[in-house]
């Protein structure tokens, strides 16, 4: 059973409109986003936002369940630190995480490549 993410996804910053992303896809970005350094949740969606100019916005519904299920598979450690004397979850890529990245990707690049193909068909 395919499982889907709602995220907002904007074209333009006057044109919202849901979409819904493969859960395999929200376990890409935030796989990505935290090999460039380890965050905290809010962290993660500010920086898809920034990354994306705004275009992508993951609601914590579905964030926080992603963030879960890679902690639980070995893919991310996370380790509680102090953030302006409040307490935060900090997530970050184990060995393991690094590897289901490159795998992760490696399947994104044939997907996308197929779906391209199916695009770009002419009549």
């Amino acid at each position: 059973m395919l499982q889907y993410s709602i995220v907002r996804v904007s074209r333009h910053q006057s044109e919202q409109q849901e979409a819904e992303l493969l859960q395999g896809t929200l376990d890409l970005l935030i796989l990505k986003v935290l090999a460039l350094e380890p965050l905290h949740g809010y962290g993660i969606v500010q920086r898809l936002k920034q990354i994306t100019h705004h275009s992508l916005r993951i609601r914590q519904g579905s964030l926080y369940p992603a963030l879960y299920r890679l902690e639980q598979h070995g893919f991310l450690k996370a380790t509680w630190k102090s953030v302006a004397g409040r307490d935060a979850k900090f997530y970050a890529l184990t060995k393991a995480g690094e590897r289901r990245l490159e795998t992760e990707r490696a399947g994104w690049e044939r997907l996308s490549a197929a779906v391209r193909l199916v695009l770009e068909t002419a009549k």
